[in-house]
């Protein structure tokens, strides 16, 4: 039997298929997503992580969408999704795996790979528990889901997950201005000029809006309970053998390689591959990463 033909990358610099911006209701939130190439292939649901949005994928999009059917919604609270105030939504990742359940039985979808990132990682898997008839396969690109990958820019909100206490909730007040946001996008990245301005310029925007601060820090205090739930996406990934293609930064400040590696533990077949860069791999390694991930979808059910 003759061996599928490998991409290269100039067949990822082909004109693109038209990108559509669109906003579904779901569980009552009006939900904001990106969505190409035909309704008839394969689905790809792309799920963004902090504190970004679907627009982190402006680039991947166009490499998927000649062969794939191409979904990328922004999390509720996120981009240009809805963004209720706390005291009509309580931002936990639960609330959110809800709403894009809510999203992806709006939009029917009945069968797709998931690119989990960041928070979409917690969200994704929850997802994927909920739906294991619905995943074909996944790609985590600096998705943890391992206490091996929670790196050393994790100590203070560990600190906070201890204390609970208002005056280490108030020390993290940082992670949503800007200085932090240049760390998470220039850290590791060794030539700076290749990180668009526009990435950490919108999230900020984003982030000034009223109340935005304190729904995200609401969020960095439940992500313990992501935590907590990773020997459940474990023993997911142990009974339900996912094919699996994890995408990883080495130089990531968040989320460490042994992260990256510890997949092989209940996924023996997952393939693991490293980019010499940082969180946001997609900025700086586009082509190589969407590349891997045509190959890899030549290898998943229909």
């Amino acid at each position: 039997m003759a061996q599928s033909q490998k991409h290269t990358i100039p067949r990822t610099l082909r004109s693109s298929e038209t990108i559509y911006y669109r906003t579904v209701k779901a569980n009552g939130h009006n939900i904001f997503y990106r969505e190409s190439g035909s309704q008839n292939a394969p689905v790809i649901l792309l799920l963004h992580g902090y504190p970004t949005s679907s627009h982190m994928f402006r680039n991947l999009i166009p490499i998927l969408n000649k062969e794939y059917h191409v979904i990328a919604p922004d999390l509720l609270g996120f981009g240009y999704s809805a963004s209720p105030a706390r005291d009509e939504f309580e931002y936990t990742f639960e609330n959110l795996t809800a709403v894009l359940q809510a999203f992806i039985d709006e939009l029917n979808l009945k069968r797709f790979a998931v690119y989990v990132f960041d928070y979409g990682a917690p969200t994704g898997y929850r997802l994927m528990l909920n739906n294991p008839e619905k995943v074909t396969g996944f790609i985590s690109q600096n998705g943890n889901a391992y206490v091996e990958g929670l790196g050393p820019a994790w100590k203070e909100v560990k600190k906070y997950w201890d204390s609970n206490a208002i005056e280490d909730r108030n020390a993290l007040r940082g992670f949503v201005k800007e200085e932090e946001l240049r760390f998470q996008y220039f850290t590791g990245v060794s030539d700076s000029e290749r990180i668009a301005p526009e990435t950490y310029t919108l999230d900020q925007f984003f982030l000034d809006r009223p109340e935005a601060d304190e729904k995200q820090l609401d969020l960095l205090k439940d992500y313990k309970n992501n935590v907590s739930m990773y020997p459940q996406f474990q023993e997911y990934f142990r009974s339900q053998q996912p094919q699996a293609l994890i995408v990883w930064g080495n130089r990531d400040p968040y989320f460490l390689p042994a992260g990256a590696e510890a997949y092989r533990k209940d996924i023996p077949g997952a393939i693991v591959k490293f980019y010499d860069t940082g969180h946001f791999a997609l900025e700086t390694h586009v082509n190589e990463i969407g590349e891997d991930i045509l190959n890899f979808m030549e290898t998943l059910p229909k």
